[in-house]
């Protein structure tokens, strides 16, 4: 139950972040690509336009808080399986500093590491036909990212404590291999620069806030509710 209180609670702080940081650049960002669409004759400026662009906005924005606590709930359950695992092999004294050095680690190996070679881009970036192959492209550098991470770990546990630093370097020999070998993305980048760069910062703030807050979260919960002890005491009674 604490990994769903924790994942839903920094899905909620996830999605507030991007109503309130992220949205002002999509709106920039689908404002080029109307008045794009408006030049090339796809669409007409009229006052039935508005009130549906204006419509369809305003359901995106209200879901999307809704669907940052679904998507957080579930990443929360992924990230309490994996602290239960390795909760005593991470290194702090206090299980929020388990948790946020753990939430460190995905972090960087499940997003920022994927995000370098494919950073995020706003909606005026990118061709229709690409979109399939850009997210295929993304979906499977997080895999090695992450799939190399854990493969490195398991090797780093067997090592002895001055040689666990060589799992390190392995990992980032491998991953900077795939880096290069990996295809970039296949779209040139036709948006104002300062839309792109302010978009890609306020990006991983959104994302950064969400592995904190999930990190924090949890590790006050199972101080309060430790699930080992809970299990010792239920098996002893």
């Amino acid at each position: 139950m604490i990994v769903l209180v924790s994942g839903a609670f920094a899905g909620l702080v996830h999605g507030v972040t991007n109503l309130v940081i992220v949205e002002p650049y999509l709106d920039q960002a689908i404002g080029i690509e109307n008045q794009n669409l408006f030049a090339s004759g796809e669409e007409e400026d009229t006052l039935e336009f508005w009130i549906e662009y204006e419509g369809y906005r305003s359901w995106q924005k209200s879901g999307q808080v809704l669907a940052g606590v679904v998507l957080g709930t579930s990443i929360g359950s992924l990230f309490g399986i994996v602290f239960a695992l390795s909760k005593h092999s991470l290194p702090g004294r206090s299980n929020i500093k388990k948790a946020l050095v753990l939430a460190g680690i995905m972090w960087l190996t499940l997003y920022f590491i994927p995000f370098l070679k494919y950073p995020a881009n706003p909606p005026t970036v990118g061709d229709a036909d690409t979109v399939v192959l850009r997210a295929i492209l993304y979906v499977l550098f997080i895999a090695v990212s992450g799939f190399t991470a854990l493969g490195f770990y398991k090797i780093s546990k067997k090592l002895e404590s001055k040689k666990k630093v060589l799992a390190l370097i392995g990992y980032a020999a491998f991953i900077s291999v795939a880096f290069i070998i990996m295809p970039n993305n296949p779209d040139e980048i036709s948006a104002p620069m300062d839309l792109v760069d302010g978009f890609r910062a306020v990006s991983v703030i959104g994302v950064s806030s969400f592995w904190i807050s999930i990190a924090i979260v949890l590790g006050l919960l199972w101080n309060k509710f430790d699930p080992e002890k809970i299990t010792k005491t239920s098996s002893h009674s």
